[in-house]
């Protein structure tokens, strides 16, 4: 009976925010702090008490017409019914509220809480050839066999209450069955990384029917930035497939891989300005990690780089209705690495279980173990037993940021490397990474002790009527960061 009252309870709540964010397309500030209100009630009435500080945190941003909030708005407003309905109740919902107990009852079980999302390589084959591609040296063997890849789904969505997935590859859409897995997990959400070029007028058409596909496409900045890495025309092919999935109503959102040579254009507000306008709710920022393809230290953000792109995005985020986020630079917001199933964890096409997209070492394959038992070996317990770092999140990357921490944990575990040369980050790379660490530990050690750093947003006091959008203090977060 209780198991049927929360089924119930849970549903309810879903068609209640679904309903709710559909009506906040038009809705005037003060109505959305008035349904804030609301919700705070009815969280503690149906026994939501875990989650009502974010439920609290939400009325603030209302309060202070955060551009969160337009960001909210524009879900409502944007978005055709089917993608803003799955959208809603997959992504703020059930995987932010409702979906707690089955998590619950997997720590209960094994001792820890399982991963939020799940990041699965099912193909390795791509139709271009980007320098510096991180995924460049997998072995190009055949694609994921849709029994394993369904096996996975089924442990990670039943097992653990993941709903929350991202797709990689390779080019995930040359496999001609990403939909129809996409469609038979009607009830996951999954971020689609591509190039874009595959992207045909049918598939666009089925993604905004399913509503639960998002894809995410890679750019480099503008046109000649782009096509100088990815090809000519390649920029212009992009943009046309997302004014045709905006036209759609279908969410969408960009991948950016940060350079020494790009860093400028790509977290520019002009360059934002424009992803804006052609309909993109999110965005993603890596930075380039010499693996996979012809590694290239000289590829590398100088630290002062990073430190501007975080302040940049710090900005970006107060300031505009865009949701974007920095793999490396948001660590606050996710209190530390999210690695070896932390938050998340990686499955290639070969079926290796790595902590990261980015750490291309592994102990299990998927063929052999299941999720929970890899979850559970010495190696991925040991990574996530020492997050976060010091303490420190801004430096949270065991990658380039702790880099004697991986070659420790490779080597005391004999992780293998998952493709031909991966080793290279751990050897002969080893001083090039080194020395970045140093830099970075440089400025962000400095900004950490002085709380120069946010998780998402900035919350300012509520503004009077008419007063304009308070834009973020950057000149004052200069310090250290802003010497070269």
């Amino acid at each position: 009976m209780n198991k049927i009252m929360g089924k119930i309870k849970n549903l309810a709540i879903e068609r209640m925010a679904s309903q709710a964010i559909k009506l906040m397309g038009n809705s005037s500030d003060e109505n959305l702090v008035r349904f804030a209100s609301l919700l705070e009630k009815v969280a503690g009435k149906i026994d939501f008490a875990p989650r009502k500080g974010q439920v609290e945190y939400a009325k603030k941003l209302f309060k202070t017409r955060h551009p969160f909030t337009q960001w909210m708005k524009r879900i409502g407003r944007e978005l055709n019914p089917r993608c803003r309905d799955q959208f809603t109740r997959i992504v703020l919902v059930k995987e932010h509220f409702t979906n707690q107990d089955r998590k619950d009852s997997f720590k209960e079980k094994h001792g820890f809480f399982p991963p939020t999302h799940l990041a699965i390589s099912p193909i390795t084959r791509c139709n271009l050839r980007c320098d510096g591609c991180w995924a460049g040296k997998y072995a190009q063997v055949p694609d994921m066999e849709m029994d394993l890849l369904e096996k996975i789904m089924f442990e990670a969505r039943d097992e653990m209450g993941i709903h929350f997935y991202t797709i990689t590859g390779g080019e995930p859409f040359l496999r001609k069955d990403l939909l129809d897995f996409c469609e038979k997990f009607s009830d996951c959400y999954f971020n689609i990384y591509t190039n874009g070029t595959l992207v045909t007028d049918k598939a666009i058409e089925r993604i905004a029917k399913l509503g639960n596909v998002a894809p995410m496409f890679s750019l480099e900045g503008g046109r000649e930035t782009t096509d100088a890495r990815r090809g000519k025309g390649i920029y212009d092919k992009v943009i046309i497939t997302m004014k045709k999935l905006r036209d759609k109503g279908a969410f969408f959102g960009f991948s950016i891989t940060e350079t020494r040579y790009n860093a400028e254009e790509v977290s520019s507000e002009a360059f934002i300005d424009e992803m804006l306008e052609l309909g993109c709710f999110n965005g993603w920022y890596f930075q380039y990690i010499p693996i996979g393809l012809d590694p290239n230290p000289s590829l590398m953000l100088t630290p002062w780089q990073r430190d501007m792109i975080r302040r940049r995005i710090y900005k970006i985020r107060n300031t505009r209705p865009i949701f974007v986020v920095d793999f490396w630079n948001d660590g606050p917001a996710a209190d530390g690495c999210m690695a070896a199933g932390k938050k998340y964890l990686h499955i290639n096409c070969k079926g290796d279980i790595e902590p990261c997209v980015f750490v291309h070492f592994a102990c299990d394959n998927i063929k052999e173990k299941s999720l929970t038992e890899a979850l559970k070996s010495p190696f991925f317990r040991a990574i996530r037993a020492s997050i976060p770092y010091e303490g420190n999140t801004l430096r949270a990357c065991m990658i380039v940021d702790r880099p004697e921490l991986l070659r420790e944990y490779c080597r005391k575990f004999n992780a293998y490397p998952t493709h031909e040369g991966g080793e290279t980050l751990i050897g002969v790379l080893s001083g090039a990474v080194d020395n970045y660490a140093h830099g970075v530990a440089k400025i962000f050690n400095r900004a950490w002790e002085e709380g120069d750093w946010m998780k998402l947003f900035r919350l300012g006091e509520p503004k009077e009527e008419g007063q304009e959008e308070a834009e973020v203090d950057v000149e004052t977060w200069q310090g250290l960061s802003m010497q070269k």
